[in-house]
């Protein structure tokens, strides 16, 4: 039963993988505007077919409008997914209407909305959620004109609780911020659940904590805000530490909205809050830095590494991962955005490195994505702009904390990067590399590996040449949990850090499990 619920998460994720997060995310919105659309025929939903109707065709039009004219003006291509996410997040927020000052104030929304991802940035990047901000700006706006509506988020409603649920978890494992998002909704619910309950009392009301706790879970807006407000990638900070603490902002503010007069601090407005946070954590890497390509180097006959030097610093941790914007006419589902590891060290800047496989379209593969392509025609002078540093896949900052690395393919980047670091910067840990490969001859980063002079038990087909003394070659055993602990015996006593595709961390998830402890590397794919 387990490796059947197993095999068909890896099938799920590997679906959700191929389809780029703006697509996703807007697929998602999109499956619950239908949902809500079949819904309000029931009355199930506050909105009717017809407000729910006009009012997404006003947004995605404002928003889809506002959008293009803004790329336009500095020079970006036009990304239909974001205008179309952010009308249907601000359909979910605000207060669907036929009334025509209502509908004016709904355009507000959006207009302000979109204009906030390009005059509220910092270097290339938006500090609050736009949809948020469109939100705030209508709810200032309606203190002096009442008639053009506040937010009314009636996505909080029994009905919509679990769609909202299953297209956020869709969401949230493909960004591997379940954890984060609980934490917000744990908190929020629980300081909700605080203040109602001192509400009824001081009213002498007297409700079951029970009751209380299912109504403000079913009927309250946290689980859309925590699904698709919250955990957008472009507005948390880089570390899973950040995140939380971001997370626990949030939830007391919009479980316990702080009354300023005329506004509250709740739901739209504590995500504001929450978003300043973030920047303010992550000031020094939240910020676009431009990439012009130095060189081009085959490292195996499937996996080139790209040398671009840096405008300006761009600090990182060996381990993390830099997303680069490729712009390029008809972009696929997959978008213009990607991420990959850096290869290199923080003591090679600004030179930075990555390595990325090309497909073997040509051999009758998978033909390459469109950003695959484009970034496969950069010339050398070319620029990129690098839009982001993030990820938890460090090292203990302990040195003497013994390790233990498995990389699967490409998945050796980031290894090749702390390896590196390591030997620049004089450090010396305990570490075993096993590297798995179709074949010696994509073994990668072999000179750093080397040089870094820890053990590495290599699973190839064939035998690699030249191997040296504390290499092994782990021929005839199979790569499983059994293998695992054969030819690391003393696994139990190493943290352990697993970069390749989620099938080889299910088959190894057995051994795995008596590490001291086990990070994976993800990546958002935003």
């Amino acid at each position: 039963m387990l490796g059947t619920l197993t095999s068909l998460w890896n099938r799920v994720f590997a679906v959700l993988g191929r389809v780029s997060m703006y697509r996703l995310v807007y697929l998602a919105l999109a499956t619950l505007a239908v949902i809500a659309f079949l819904l309000s025929f029931f009355e199930l939903v506050a909105p009717s077919p017809l407000e729910l109707v006009v009012t997404l065709a006003v947004l995605v039009a404002v928003c889809s409008a506002v959008d293009a004219v803004a790329q336009r003006i500095v020079g970006l291509p036009w990304r239909i997914e974001s205008s179309l996410i952010t009308a249907h997040i601000l359909l979910f927020v605000l207060r669907p209407s036929l009334d025509l000052t209502a509908l004016a104030g709904i355009a507000l929304a959006g207009a302000v909305a979109s204009l906030s991802k390009y005059i509220l940035a910092w270097r290339g990047r938006h500090i609050f959620n736009p949809a948020a901000v469109g939100a705030t700006v209508l709810a200032l706006c309606a203190i002096a004109v009442p008639a053009l509506g506040t937010p009314a988020w009636w996505v909080g409603t029994p009905a919509m609780a679990l769609p909202v649920v299953l297209c956020g978890l869709a969401v949230l494992w493909r960004t591997e911020k379940v954890r984060v998002i609980a934490v917000f909704v744990v908190i929020a619910v629980a300081v909700a659940v605080l203040r109602t309950s001192a509400q009824y009392q001081a009213a002498g009301i007297t409700v079951e904590g029970v009751t209380i706790f299912w109504q403000i879970l079913l009927s309250s807006p946290f689980l859309f805000l925590g699904a698709f407000m919250l955990s957008e990638p472009l507005t948390l900070p880089p570390r899973r530490w950040q995140q939380f603490t971001v997370a626990a902002v949030v939830g007391v503010l919009a479980g316990w909205p702080i009354d300023l007069g005329v506004i509250s601090l709740g739901q739209e407005r504590a995500l504001l809050v929450g978003n300043l946070v973030a920047f303010a954590l992550a000031f020094t890497v939240r910020a676009a830095v431009k990439l012009t390509l130095v060189s081009r180097t085959p490292l195996t006959p499937t996996v080139n590494e790209l040398t671009f030097r840096a405008k300006r610093p761009l600090p990182f941790l060996p381990g993390q991962y830099v997303e680069l914007e490729v712009p390029h006419h008809h972009p696929d589902a997959r978008g213009t955005r990607r991420e990959f590891s850096i290869a290199s060290a923080p003591e090679d800047l600004p030179e930075l490195r990555i390595a990325f496989r090309e497909s073997p379209a040509a051999a009758g593969g998978k033909p390459q994505s469109s950003y695959k392509k484009a970034l496969a025609e950069l010339d050398t002078g070319g620029a990129l702009a690098a839009t982001g540093v993030w990820g938890d896949f460090v090292l203990p900052k302990r040195t003497t904390s013994p390790i233990l690395m498995v990389a699967a393919g490409i998945g050796i980047t980031p290894f090749a990067a702390q390896l590196r670091h390591q030997r620049l910067a004089g450090e010396d840990r305990d570490v075993v590399l096993v590297y798995v490969a179709s074949e010696a001859a994509e073994l990668a980063f072999r000179p750093d590996l080397e040089a870094s002079g820890i053990s590495v038990v290599v699973f190839t087909r064939d035998r690699p040449a030249d191997l040296p003394s504390h290499w092994l070659w782990a021929q005839g055993v199979r790569l499983d949990a059994e293998g695992l602990q054969r030819v690391v015996p003393d696994l139990a006593g190493r943290h352990a850090y697993i970069s390749g595709p989620p099938g080889l961390i299910a088959d190894l998830a057995p051994a795995l499990e008596k590490a001291r402890s086990i990070t994976t590397d993800a990546f958002s794919g935003y």
